[in-house]
């Protein structure tokens, strides 16, 4: 039995203390994502996913995908529908780079190999920050990075886990052997707050707010501000980057297929990474 799946009426009660208060008199009806995207766009996106050549090969479904947005309504829900395509857009290319087995002459292209792994590769160590008393290590468990966005360290999954019900530190394996697990962490990734950090949610649909420190950062609102969210540390602030300009790839690429504009401030090579 899955860890999510099954249990249907849970995410509905949860979804009740996550959406923020509306006014009085409106409605909190949120549209399902598949009204924006089909099954059909979501294979035309994932071209190679379920190649022999991906290690994730018939893993990441598009009914997981779809089941994991319940969790999170205001995912791909928030402002015009130019606004909401655009964040669904923005989601797939981020953790498209996460998971992909593309390279420059691929078939059909670097960006149609999308969730094409569910584990990293090679992890240069197990991810435990030791000094993390929240969220501690178990014995003998890696937080390498797994599913969709590649979630990593013990803190990561250890909230994750309190979030979403199942325990990421002594079964942090959840994520990569459950589809609907994987993708619903990467939507609880996505949609939360992790201070100084904006959420990623936030960010795309025009709520992010900078701060003076922000400001002071060159942390400006875009795409580029996501990836610095996701990975900044390691690759905003350092001028030209193969891995942001891959995240945009995939940005440029779906954003078309969407039929939207992909703003403005699409990299972070003059951002400071959050401390």
């Amino acid at each position: 039995m899955g860890i999510i799946s099954n249990i249907w009426l849970f995410p509905v009660l949860l979804a009740l203390f996550l959406v923020p208060s509306l006014p009085r008199g409106e409605a909190a009806y949120f549209p399902p994502i598949s009204t924006l995207v089909s099954e059909q766009l979501f294979n035309s996106i994932f071209l190679h996913k379920d190649d022999n050549a991906c290690p994730a090969k018939d893993f990441y479904t598009y009914q997981s995908f779809i089941r994991a947005t319940r969790w999170f309504p205001r995912f791909g829900n928030d402002g015009s529908i130019g606004t909401r395509k655009r964040e669904i857009a923005a989601f797939l290319a981020q953790i498209s780079h996460e998971t992909t087995g593309g390279w420059a002459t691929a078939p059909d292209g670097p960006y149609a190999w999308g969730l094409c792994f569910k584990e990293e590769v090679n992890p240069p160590s197990d991810y435990c920050d030791s000094n993390n008393k929240q969220w501690p290590c178990f014995p003998g468990k890696s937080y390498k990075g797994r599913g969709p966005i590649q979630l990593s360290w013990n803190y990561n999954y250890g909230a994750a886990g309190e979030a979403l019900g199942f325990d990421g530190l002594r079964n942090p394996e959840a994520v990569s052997n459950h589809s609907e697990t994987a993708f619903t962490t990467a939507l609880w990734f996505w949609m939360t707050v992790q201070r100084p950090k904006p959420s990623c949610h936030d960010v795309v649909v025009g709520r992010f707010r900078p701060t003076k420190e922000d400001l002071a950062a060159n942390r400006t609102a875009g795409f580029g501000l996501v990836t610095n969210i996701i990975n900044g540390g390691i690759e905003c602030g350092k001028g030209d980057n193969a891995s942001v300009d891959d995240r945009i790839g995939y940005f440029r690429r779906y954003a078309e297929l969407f039929k939207v504009d992909v703003g403005t401030n699409l990299d972070c090579a003059n951002q400071k990474p959050f401390g």
